[in-house]
């Protein structure tokens, strides 16, 4: 007697794909989604507004989150290949990418995807090691009655974030930590809520709201300096709205019926709106009070003293946020290591072997020689670049830069297209490439005004001796 049949495809225990039955709706892909956006970008926001200014920092937000949103939908259609509700399941963005674009696209996809992901590997260790220093700072700050500057060096901090994701990296199996998400997004809430309300209290205090229309004055900084700033400004806004990458992978959880694409427009558009508004008020509250000296981190510029407890729960969080986040976005860099080399060496036992490893009360654990060692390796060399690179602005707006373009605009729109059979030159496919094009240019602005800001912090930078 087999199982029963269902409708559209598979049983009751399986899907259509033979993998067991997605249980994912609507609020777990928008929790997941909200999880993987409101990250350390957040922290960015106020500086980056203030490059702005009051007129063309919301509207750049704003920008942003439309063409989130709308690539966002296009990539969404693209997870089943062929027909939207009985197609071949894609369970990658690079799994769309082949089934769509397929050839040396592909190549360029990899790439680009593994580079970011790696980049926001750095990017998540340089945000967690200036966090633990600022709680260390704010309380050796408080103890001294603000008469110790609190001077202190990055790197140790740096190594223990290292070791907590060389052990968290042995973890099997991300989707299964469902609690993972919550605590994370509850993480990411907390420190991004207390900014908030410390940008609030500042503005409330001082009964000023600080900033002008054109963003930070020429004086305060050169004309020179006022252009690749806005640039720069750019790329981390982006950076704050990069998760295209793991747009599929959150798909993939979805149960079906409804289709996949219709539940994941919904979740897009609640995440995509609650993460703008949060941005909003996180961006505007910083720059109202700080002004032309929004620091380049809202919660470590120490732009506030007290509550000293407050910081240090906001800091405290941001690592714990980190922590998950850094697995979240590791993962798919893990598993196509892993399955390359399972594929180029299938009789290698060191690589496919498990090893069953009792653990009294839970199921076996399951050691790879291979996991352990790649992923250790893996772990080690972006704690290096970050000792090397500790600029926290910086190399967030280059990474915000590097995704945006490819991953959240090319590859979709090119997609869609491919997938939807748009012609040439209709005005649909017209206004699509208008659309990749401007993207282009934005991505291209942002990545020289990084880059130009790496180049300014490492004339003054002497490496592994930062101390902030």
């Amino acid at each position: 007697m087999g199982e029963e049949v269902l409708p559209q495809g598979g049983t009751k225990c399986y899907d259509d794909d033979g993998r067991l039955k997605r249980s994912g709706t609507v609020w777990t892909a928008s929790a997941h989604i909200i999880t993987a956006v409101i990250g350390s970008g957040v922290l960015s926001l106020a500086w980056a507004t203030a490059q702005l200014g009051w007129v063309a920092g919301p509207l750049v937000m704003i920008l942003f989150s439309f063409v989130t949103y709308f690539t966002s939908t296009l990539l969404a259609a693209c997870y089943r290949s062929g027909d939207p509700v009985n197609g071949k399941r894609n369970y990658t963005y690079m799994d769309a990418v082949r089934s769509n674009l397929g050839g040396f696209k592909v190549k360029i996809c990899g790439w680009v995807q593994y580079l970011n992901l790696f980049g926001v590997a750095i990017g998540y260790t340089i945000a967690s090691s200036i966090s633990m220093m600022a709680i260390k700072r704010s309380n050796c700050f408080h103890a001294s009655g603000g008469k110790n500057p609190c001077h202190m060096n990055s790197n140790p901090y740096m190594i223990a974030f290292g070791i907590v994701e060389i052990i968290f990296s042995q973890i099997p199996d991300f989707d299964q930590l469902w609690w993972l998400s919550i605590v994370a997004a509850v993480m990411s809430f907390t420190y991004s809520t207390i900014g908030l309300g410390l940008g609030i209290g500042k503005v409330a205090e001082t009964g000023t709201i600080r900033g002008s229309l054109t963003g930070i004055s020429v004086g305060t900084v050169t004309q020179t300096q006022k252009i690749w700033r806005s640039f720069q400004a750019l790329g981390d806004i982006a950076f704050a709205y990069s998760y295209s990458l793991i747009l599929i992978e959150i798909q993939d959880t979805l149960k079906a019926p409804p289709a996949e694409s219709k539940t994941m427009k919904k979740a897009t558009l609640i995440s995509v709106g609650v993460t703008t508004l949060f941005y909003m008020l996180c961006g505007c509250m910083g720059y109202a009070a700080f002004g032309d000296l929004s620091p380049g981190n809202l919660l470590t510029g120490f732009g506030f003293y007290n509550p000293f407890w407050l910081l240090d729960i906001a800091n405290a969080a941001i690592v714990i946020h980190l922590v998950g986040a850094y697995q979240v976005y590791c993962q798919p860099l893990f598993a196509f290591i892993e399955k390359s080399a399972t594929e180029r060496f299938p009789d290698s036992e060191f690589i496919t072997k498990d090893i069953k490893i009792p653990i009294p009360g839970f199921r076996p654990y399951n050691l790879n020689l291979f996991r352990l060692v790649w992923r250790t390796i893996f772990v080690i060399i972006t704690t290096l670049i970050s000792m090397l690179l500790p600029f926290f602005n910086d190399i967030v707006g280059l990474l915000g830069a590097l995704g945006f373009w490819p991953l959240t605009v090319y590859f979709p729109v090119e997609m869609y297209i491919s997938q939807k059979k748009i012609p040439k030159w209709s005005t649909r496919w017209v206004c699509l490439q208008i659309l990749s094009i401007a993207c282009l240019f934005i991505t291209i602005a942002a990545a020289a005004g990084s880059i130009a800001g790496v180049v300014l912090d490492l004339k003054s930078f002497k490496p592994f001796a930062t101390v902030y």
